[in-house]
């Protein structure tokens, strides 16, 4: 009865170091005496207990690894750029990835330096940031040819952050601010100068329309002057009496337009009727006058054609002899 007890110990140690369970996505790797022996897989399985052991547990999963590497651009600039690379142990291959390499990530890692650190430096800052892709298929290339040797495939490596020192950010930023700002500016001169062009278009309409206006008006004047002097040639006046009679008129108008507006300057004019009638005799003497000057001088253009005519004549009549 005593002796259940220890024989009982015994069996359920033997039982627990015969018996295992491997999780999905996981690779067992056993040993028999040190020796690599077998790879299982998921689900329950044994060994033989004393004899072999687990040496180790593979995952099958996606990893990703994060890599940190600083260097120098082009342009003299120092910057960390952080790598991610993903990568999975290959099911065929967990040998070789349990048994040739003893730290991966380091040696993941190492391959991301040299790549960085060859890459990077060929390219200015600006470029880091626009080619960031073409960097990141270059460390999966290099990775890919290198861990495939010892059964990792690399999935994807990814440029997800690039870091330039404190104060160069802060120079960039004020570059990206000064010519957010040089942009601002232009547009603000293009659309005042697009607010003085239409404005002087504007004015320049104003002032044609204003011009006919007033043209308009002035033909309209002169047509109801004619309209007046004929109506008064018709009842016996004359056309030079019609015309003192309308000037008169008016300058009385023009004098009582003045009297009404309570907030017109003082205007100093003539405001007796002979004022109005010096006024036509004046306008009548300056048209004479100019009618007999334009009368002379047709007179007189006449005269030297007439004598460079003849003068031609001469002459030709002395080229024929």
């Amino acid at each position: 009865m005593y002796y259940l007890v220890p024989v009982t110990i015994i069996l359920v140690a033997i039982f627990a170091s015969t018996v295992f369970i491997v999780k999905q996505q996981t690779a067992v790797i056993i040993e028999t005496f040190g020796k690599f022996s077998s790879i299982r897989q998921s689900g329950i399985q044994f060994k033989i207990p004393f004899i072999q052991r687990i040496s180790g547990r593979l995952s099958l999963k996606i990893q990703q690894l994060d890599v940190i590497v600083e260097t120098k651009t082009l342009d003299d600039v120092f910057t960390k750029l952080k790598v991610s690379v993903q990568y999975v142990v290959i099911k065929d291959k967990v040998y070789d990835a349990f048994y040739k390499l003893e730290y991966p990530h380091d040696q993941i890692t190492s391959y991301v330096f040299d790549v960085v650190r060859a890459e990077v430096p060929k390219m200015k800052l600006d470029d880091v940031f626009v080619k960031k892709d073409d960097i990141a298929i270059a460390v999966k290339a290099e990775l890919q040819d290198a861990m495939i040797n010892y059964g990792f495939d690399i999935i994807k490596t990814l440029v997800t952050d690039i870091d330039p020192d404190a104060q160069v950010k802060e120079a960039m930023n004020r570059i990206n601010a000064s010519e957010r700002e040089k942009i601002a500016a232009q547009f603000e001169g293009d659309a005042a100068r697009i607010l003085i062009v239409e404005k002087a278009k504007a004015e320049a309409e104003s002032k044609r329309l204003q011009g006919q206006g007033i043209a308009d008006q002035r033909r309209e004047i002169a047509r109801g002057l004619e309209e007046s002097v004929d109506v008064l040639n018709n009842v016996g006046i004359n056309s030079q009496e019609a015309s003192a009679l309308i000037v008169v008129t008016q300058h009385y108008d023009t004098l009582q337009s003045i009297g009404e507006e309570t907030n017109s300057n003082l205007i100093l004019l003539p405001n007796s009727p002979q004022a109005g009638s010096d006024m036509l005799n004046n306008m009548i003497a300056s048209f004479t006058a100019s009618n007999q000057i334009g009368e002379a001088m047709k007179e007189q253009n006449a005269k030297k054609g007439i004598v460079n005519k003849k003068k031609n004549s001469s002459d030709n009549a002395s080229d024929i002899s």
